[in-house]
């Protein structure tokens, strides 16, 4: 794999600029929510293991928060790894889900993108141990980045945590609009397929576009929110997808036409795999793994709607009754976010009897690995997404909220591995999905799911596509360095 390779290059490699260069220093800049600070972590170790100097700017709600100690020790191994705190504006109890977004949307535009500047302006991130700043990378839905970085001279490198086919979606919106087929009207067919989305035109229909997209007046703000930074990403000096060329070659071949300096490096988590690294920034529970331990193989169904999804009371009912008459044994991450405001039967909150067993966390990664896990109903989250595809488990959709309407098309219409339950929750539909899942559809899912996990382990595996790209940006990252040492 990636990492043990490059960490034995490490040891004797020099750059190709001479043994006494000074290394990069890369400040890695991530939208302030839980799925976002975890990918670009992983993206960060890799970047340390390679040798270079790495500023991470953590939101301060999370670094002081009861995780951050987890995550000190995981980077504690790396001298030249720095945290920066820095704020998103909003108070520290603030959700960041849902419909609350919105808030931290604005926040970021009135309280981090000033603090940004004034980061770079100080030059506090240099001193005597740490070299000035060779590139910046930052997640890709704060473009602000861009423009302020290049007052002082530093490149910027956009990293999406969406997948590909969603981005080019979003970055296609301007012609749905023009085209007519956007904004959505009262009386819109949701099942009409999307037609002026090139490379996507026999695959989305209308509620398969992003969430941001559902709005009835083109001049919603989110909408224009999302598709301008979309847009506004041309103007970095390169992109980092976190996909793989054989998933997504559809929508990354369009991309590449709008974008000639892009990286397609994924999956990130993967390259992690074999060291067993957590990314988690929730307390690892192994009473799970040991009741998964007791389950026979590829029996049980794990459910996980992720950081950000908030269900409402009826919908968790719902959810909670069609596994359990599904007859399968379940095991269910119900965190306190996900159920904000609902009324929870006493039977959920002591675990679902013999058939299920209901955590607050549980460390998703090793869930997805283990023997006994069969399915995964998901909301389609683009992290989540990634980790079922490479550990071969097949999915139920029910997605909630930005890309995940995207995914969970793919997931059951394009990679077949999966079913997708978009916009419908009822005990009956969960508990005849789960069937089709795990019991009528079985071997044929699992089947898919075990070729495509095979081509995601491919790609991060020396000779891969993702290898390779991820190779070249290293490369041209050392390159930038020397450029600005010169």
């Amino acid at each position: 794999m990636y990492i043990i390779s490059r960490q034995k290059q490490e040891k004797n490699h020099s750059m190709e600029q001479g043994s006494t260069s000074v290394p990069p220093h890369v400040l890695v800049f991530p939208f302030p929510v839980q799925s976002h600070v975890n990918v670009m972590l992983n993206l960060a170790e890799i970047f340390s293991i390679s040798g270079f100097q790495i500023t991470f700017l953590i939101p301060d709600h999370i670094q002081t928060g009861p995780r951050f100690d987890q995550i000190s020790l995981r980077f504690a191994r790396y001298p030249a790894f720095y945290f920066q705190a820095i704020s998103d504006g909003l108070p520290l109890d603030h959700p960041r889900t849902g419909d609350r977004v919105k808030e931290l949307f604005d926040s970021i535009n009135v309280t981090t993108k000033p603090q940004f500047r004034n980061v770079l302006k100080s030059r506090a991130l240099s001193s005597n141990s740490r070299a000035p700043l060779t590139c910046i990378i930052a997640d890709g839905i704060m473009s602000f980045t861009i423009d302020i970085a290049q007052n002082f001279g530093i490149p910027t490198v956009l990293f999406r945590p969406f997948s590909a086919t969603c981005f080019w979606t979003l970055f296609c919106v301007p012609k749905l609009i023009q085209a007519g087929e956007l904004p959505l009207k009262e009386d819109s067919d949701m099942d009409r397929l999307v037609e002026n989305i090139p490379g996507m035109e026999r695959v989305l229909r209308v509620r398969d576009l992003p969430s941001f997209c559902r709005v009835e007046d083109a001049a919603d703000p989110q909408l224009q929110h999302v598709v301008s930074e979309t847009h506004r990403a041309t103007g970095a000096h390169s992109l980092i997808l976190n996909t793989l060329e054989d998933l997504e070659e559809p929508a990354l071949a369009r991309i590449r036409a709008n974008f000639p300096k892009l990286y397609v490096i994924g999956p990130l988590h993967g390259y992690f795999r074999p060291l067993w690294s957590p990314n988690s920034l929730n307390e690892q529970h192994r009473s799970c793994i040991e009741w998964l331990d007791d389950q026979p193989l590829k029996s049980v169904v794990f459910v996980s709607f992720g950081n950000m999804t908030v269900l409402k009371s009826q919908q968790l009912v719902e959810f909670w009754y069609g596994l359990v008459n599904s007859g399968k044994p379940f095991l269910w991450v119900v965190p306190a976010n996900l159920t904000a405001g609902c009324r929870i039967p006493t039977e959920l909150i002591e675990g679902s009897g013999k058939s299920g067993k209901v955590v607050d966390w549980a460390p998703q990664e090793e869930v997805l690995s283990h023997p006994a896990t069969g399915g995964f109903l998901t909301h389609g989250g683009w992290n989540s997404t990634l980790e079922s595809i490479y550990e071969g488990v097949p999915m139920i959709c029910w997605p909630f909220y930005a890309d995940q309407q995207v995914n969970s098309r793919l997931v059951e219409e394009v990679w077949r591995v999966g079913v997708d339950m978009k916009d419908i929750c009822d005990r009956k539909t969960v508990e005849k999905a789960v069937r089709e899942l795990m019991e009528v559809r079985r071997e044929e899912f699992l089947k898919s799911s075990k070729d495509i996990a095979r081509l995601a382990r491919k790609s991060i595996s020396e000779g891969g596509s993702s290898y390779a790209n991820l190779d070249c940006l290293i490369k041209d990252i050392k390159h930038m360095n020397y450029a600005n040492s010169t």
